[in-house]
């Protein structure tokens, strides 16, 4: 897949069947959206390209993890587009001829129903498919993805997210939320005292669940372990950063520097400051126990 970082002027494309958004989540509407894409690429041999508008506020993935899973899901090229004053200021026809006609030559265009673009949000799904008629490329509107009464959306997933409710965000996101990066050197403590574990340091752009200790499966390339997983800042060891260290069931490689991602499967208890070493290790395995009994069953 290429990425692109938008710093200036967009690439030249041809031909392509292009979706629009923020893409913070990538949850179930905009799994729809990509599909749409991707079925278009089969059929007609159009590029596909997803367009995902960027700011500073903390996301539910990464741009390298939003990265890896469009990857994963067969997208041709991804462009990262920031919400900068020459974005938010473009007029809505402006973005059009310029970007999609102009520099996408887009054949087909697919948003979700409540998507707005352009200056002031005047730009509408409505408007997008009345410049296609005139420009020659084929448009469609998807309705929102449901659950149950209330739209899904990157809100949703964030109350959701907040509270710890990781089986209900992996029903919103149609997989589980996760973290990915490389595994980093921690204090050794845990080879030292307690148990073996991997060390990943979200950037703090992410946007976390509550500190505590998870229920997890960690994938390292094609290669899964079950394992639970502590959220945090580590109080009775006393760490600066918020980290996320995992110990692995059945695992006794040497695992630094190697790429890694930790999907969230429950969330098992808050974190807590214990009064010695010797209570956290006995909590500890009392987390591997009931690690393990989510497994079994």
């Amino acid at each position: 897949m290429e990425y692109i970082k938008i710093e200036g002027q967009f690439p030249k494309f041809s031909n392509c069947a292009v979706t629009l958004g923020k893409f913070d989540g990538i949850h179930r509407g905009h799994r729809k959206l990509i599909q749409k894409i991707l079925e278009h690429k089969k059929e007609y041999g159009t590029t596909s390209v997803v367009v995902a508008f960027v700011s500073d506020r903390q996301t539910i993935l990464t741009g390298e993890e939003r990265r890896l899973l469009l990857e994963d899901m067969g997208v041709d090229v991804l462009l990262e587009c920031p919400l900068n004053e020459q974005i938010r200021h473009m007029k809505a026809d402006q973005f059009i001829r310029q970007i999609l006609i102009g520099s996408l030559q887009a054949s087909f265009v697919v948003v979700g129903e409540d998507y707005r673009f352009g200056y002031e949000r005047k730009g509408t799904p409505d408007l997008l498919k009345k410049a296609g008629l005139k420009y020659g490329y084929e448009t469609e509107i998807v309705p929102k993805e449901m659950d149950g009464s209330r739209k899904i959306s990157s809100t949703f997933i964030r109350e959701e997210l907040k509270k710890g409710n990781m089986h209900k965000i992996s029903e919103l996101l149609g997989t589980d939320f996760f973290v990915a990066g490389e595994v980093e050197h921690g204090k050794g403590l845990g080879h030292k005292k307690f148990f073996p574990t991997t060390n990943l340091v979200p950037p703090k752009q992410k946007l976390m669940p509550p500190n505590g200790v998870y229920v997890t499966v960690s994938k390292f390339g094609d290669t899964e372990y079950q394992g639970i997983t502590n959220v945090g800042y580590k109080p009775t060891v006393g760490e600066d950063f918020l980290g996320v260290e995992t110990y692995l069931f059945d695992c006794d490689e040497d695992l630094y520097g190697k790429d890694c991602i930790v999907f969230f499967r429950k969330f098992q208890r808050p974190e807590h400051k214990f009064a010695s070493f010797e209570a956290l290790k006995a909590q500890i395995a009392r987390d591997i126990e009931a690690g393990h009994a989510f497994f079994e069953k």
